[in-house]
């Protein structure tokens, strides 16, 4: 998962650079278009003033330049209507004189971009000139968008890598606090499991015993969670279905008997790539909130499914609901909505499931005082 968002990362930044680059392009384009179109235009000036000083026919030094003038227009697309309805296209591609619907509805677009000319002579109107914008106009009108893209994609790669450097200052810290965590829970424990072993030559109840054992055991298991945070953890072929009973169980003999408890899986064993602890974590986090969820009381279901090559747990809850504008905002980091509590058993069972174990993890159903059904999808391994 890591992988494909730093894959990701990178596309994103190819993609923009290519698209500021052929903007960029565009832009020199247009502008050497612009020029060349400045240089005719200086041409044809050159060429009157050439012909005024070197002819002292005046009348033929106009009909020259104005031929001249007719001539040098190559890129603004008109149609010519005569007085006698006839047709005359210049600078249009794809459209023929014989096709009087098209060049009819072609007219209609050029009256709404430009308002016609009329050309005449001793005030009859002898031509009717309908044109359209040329092909540098329309850049020109496009540009300011083509602009504010640019500004928005670097706008968008700098809120990117701000945003992602900001994650990974974040994720070193909670890794750094939770190694310190382990670190520091290790001590007692070491104190603890000695303890635990003078009790056991003192002749104490083998209940007792017991379940001390189990409750070391469960802060060994803590504290191999915790030490695991930040580092890639190590994968292996697990029966999903032992892996899940075993933290339900645990669960369900410490908490309230007015919690009714239902297990159900059709299948004994389904194989997926796990690290224990951090999946117990997983199951332990979402078991807790469905017990926190309905108070103390209610019926709470783990139901594990397979179909095909995925594995499905659900754990099914009657308590309060999740309103559906929360459903992805619950697994983010400091969102809880408990009195007491940090909001980060949920952000890290989403690292864990899909992080690590390239899992997903979703709320699939939720009603307002009725109850809510958490998921998670694993891939399965033979």
């Amino acid at each position: 998962m890591v992988v494909n968002k730093n894959l990701f990362r990178w596309i994103s930044i190819l993609v923009s650079f290519i698209i500021v680059t052929l903007i960029l392009w565009n832009t020199y384009t247009f502008f050497q278009n612009f020029k060349d179109e400045e240089r005719a235009k200086m041409n044809i000036w050159a060429k009157a003033f050439e012909d005024v000083n070197n002819n002292d026919d005046l009348n033929a030094v106009i009909n020259e330049l104005s031929l001249e003038i007719l001539q040098s227009n190559n890129s603004t697309p008109m149609i010519i209507v005569n007085n006698k309805g006839e047709y005359d296209l210049q600078n249009i591609k794809g459209f023929e004189v014989k096709d009087t619907l098209k060049v009819q509805k072609l007219i209609k677009v050029f009256e709404e971009e430009n308002t016609p000319i009329e050309a005449k002579f001793k005030g009859v109107v002898l031509q009717t000139i309908y044109y359209g914008n040329s092909s540098l106009i329309n850049k020109l009108k496009y540009y300011p968008l083509a602009l504010l893209l640019i500004l928005v994609l670097f706008g968008s790669v700098i809120f990117f890598f701000y945003k992602s450097n900001k994650n990974a200052v974040q994720n070193k810290l909670w890794a750094g606090m939770a190694k310190e965590t382990a670190h520091q829970i290790g001590t007692p424990l070491s104190s603890l499991i000695g303890w635990l072993e003078i009790l056991k030559s003192e002749n104490v109840s083998e209940d007792t015993i017991y379940e001390m054992d189990k409750d070391i055991s469960r802060l060994q298991t803590i504290t191999e969670r915790f030490s695991k945070i930040g580092s890639v953890p190590k994968l292996e072929r697990k029966n999903i279905v032992d892996e899940t009973k075993i933290t339900f169980d645990y669960l369900q003999s410490r908490s309230s008997k007015l919690v009714s408890f239902v297990f159900e899986s059709r299948e004994l064993e389904i194989y997926s790539q796990l690290n224990s602890q951090l999946f117990s974590w997983t199951i332990e986090n979402l078991i807790k909130n469905a017990i926190d969820a309905m108070k103390g009381k209610g019926e709470l279901k783990v139901m594990i499914s397979q179909l095909e090559d995925v594995v499905s747990i659900s754990i099914h809850d009657t308590g309060k609901g999740i309103p559906k504008a929360q459903f992805s905002k619950i697994f983010e980091p400091g969102f809880t909505s408990k009195k007491r509590g940090w909001g980060l058993g949920l952000s890290l069972s989403k690292r864990i499931v899909e992080d690590y174990h390239n899992g997903k993890i979703r709320v699939l159903s939720s009603e307002i005082d009725k109850g809510t059904v958490m998921q998670i999808k694993l891939k399965t391994v033979v």
